[in-house]
């Protein structure tokens, strides 16, 4: 007879999960130290793991920018960043942490370093001498080139790891070009590209659910599903980082990065095994199956109010909404559109990700396309929706639309933030949730015919709307699933 796990033993296996701390001791050089990404997302990190016992033993955290910023107002710094964006630090184990935080000011140059060696030179001195470095670049992609070649000229690259955050390049050319020169400096295996949505746990769930689970399993494939939506609509203006949207736009910020890796999530064949490069294998195997984007495929929008935003040009061609159908050309998915949809100011905000399957065979007849669905949910601790045609109650044989909603918070407790998980990750040396150098070029590959005269051009939308409607003509009838109700009926 097979038993149940107790409460007790169940703990145990969570406690006998929990990673263990890394011991070689360790400095972080978080560039843009004071910058936005670094205050909304890589702090509040940093300090989560301190106070999960998961940063190395010895540890300095350094900031890095141009300014002349003292070590202790650096420190204060991070404090009103945990409040604004984070719990309130408490202030006992905060006094500790500080104890490791230091500013290196003056920027960070070929020329000129600042005083970022002296900084390091005093870790080492408080350390020992073996300490790694993390290479931490939370700053625009205009600076990875100049701040990689300081790290190149001032022999920081022993015994180092880097961290790029996106777009790393705009173009075939331009990633080709940075590669290059990273590669100049650190080994492959030292660098890793940062996409906080491989992070996130509920698009982790996407391979996890569907490998552990027959349910899902036997229907993940071109004779059972139609269509893939990958929806990442935002209710949000880009006022905040007006500079920084206008130079990227929707497709650099969102399509070629986050929506290509899910959609890789989706696609993937099954790994050899769990170890991280057999699942980062697979997914970058399959992005290599991307067939490139055809133009006639895309739709690009604007909204409305996008250039009264100060430091828009009135002029601005760059796309605030992007809607793609790509075709992913391996045997499981072969014919199945997966139809990717991101986009700022529109109607409301989501992170779904939904299987349509095909209509069943049977005496049932002009059940909606978009009747029956599994709909994973990538916000916060996420949710997989299952979409039915159920029997309506009374006495003849009426269908209707129902679904059920199983909630993930019961498997939820000591999840980490994406930027927690992937920030310890680089620190243990795992890269199964990083994008290796082929694996992007296979990216820029698919997306390098929107980089040509054959771009579509930009339809204005309404602010608070769904955006164009030609991105409603890629679904082929069924609709965008966030936006349809079903009410199936017998015909």
């Amino acid at each position: 007879m097979t038993s149940t796990p107790d409460v007790s033993e169940s703990a145990q296996d969570e406690q006998d999960q929990q990673p263990d701390p890394i011991d070689e001791p360790t400095a972080i050089i978080l560039y843009g130290g004071t910058g936005d990404l670094a205050k909304r997302m890589v702090l509040p990190a940093i300090y989560e793991l301190y106070t999960r016992g998961l940063l190395p033993k010895q540890f300095r955290l350094i900031g890095n920018g141009r300014g002349d910023v003292s070590h202790e107002n650096f420190q204060q710094h991070i404090h009103d960043v945990l409040t604004e964006f984070a719990d309130a630090p408490d202030e006992e184990q905060y006094a500790e942490f500080a104890k490791n935080v230091k500013f290196a000011g003056g920027g960070f140059r070929e020329d000129n370093p600042g005083s970022l060696l002296d900084v390091i030179k005093e870790a080492e001195d408080e350390l020992g001498t073996d300490v790694a470095l993390i290479h931490y670049m939370a700053i625009p992609p205009q600076a990875f080139e100049a701040t990689t070649k300081a790290v190149k000229a001032h022999d920081l690259a022993k015994n180092a790891k880097a961290v790029y955050e996106k777009p790393y390049g705009e173009s075939l050319q331009s990633f080709h070009e940075l590669d290059d020169l990273v590669h100049s400096v650190f080994e492959e295996e030292q660098v890793y590209r940062i996409d906080h949505f491989l992070g996130k746990e509920a698009t982790q769930n996407l391979y996890l659910t569907r490998f552990a689970n027959r349910l899902f399993g036997d229907v993940w494939c071109r004779d059972s599903i139609a269509q893939v939506q990958i929806d990442v609509p935002e209710t949000l203006d880009v006022s905040d980082r007006a500079d920084f949207y206008d130079a990227t736009g929707a497709m650099l910020d969102m399509l070629v990065t986050h929506l290509f890796q899910v959609a890789a999530e989706v696609a993937l064949e099954p790994p050899i095994s769990m170890a991280d490069e057999d699942v980062q294998n697979a997914r970058e195997s399959v992005i290599a199956a991307f067939r490139p984007l055809s133009p006639d495929e895309v739709v690009l929008g604007q909204y409305r109010s996008y250039t009264d935003i100060e430091g828009v040009p009135d002029d601005s061609q760059t796309e605030t909404f992007v809607a793609a159908r790509l075709w992913v050309d391996t045997d499981r998915w072969q014919g199945v559109p997966f139809l990717l949809r991101t986009g700022k100011m529109l109607a409301t905000s989501a992170q779904r990700v939904s299987l349509i399957l095909k209509p069943a065979d049977g005496p049932l007849k002009h059940v909606p396309a978009n009747a029956n669905a599994i709909v994973f949910d990538l916000k916060g601790n996420g949710a997989i929706d299952v979409q039915l045609t159920v029997k309506k109650p009374g006495p003849d044989a009426v269908p209707a639309a129902s679904a059920t909603s199983l909630m993930l918070q019961n498997v939820a407790e000591g999840a980490m933030a994406p930027y927690t998980s992937l920030i310890h990750d680089v620190l243990s040396g795992n890269r199964m949730l990083f994008t290796s150098s082929a694996g992007l070029q296979s990216a820029f590959e698919a997306f390098q015919p929107m980089l040509t005269d054959a771009r579509p051009k930009i339809e204005l939308y309404d602010d608070g709307s769904w955006g164009p409607q030609a991105a409603e003509d890629l679904t082929n009838g069924v609709g965008w699933l966030i936006e349809h109700k079903v009410s199936p009926s017998i015909g």
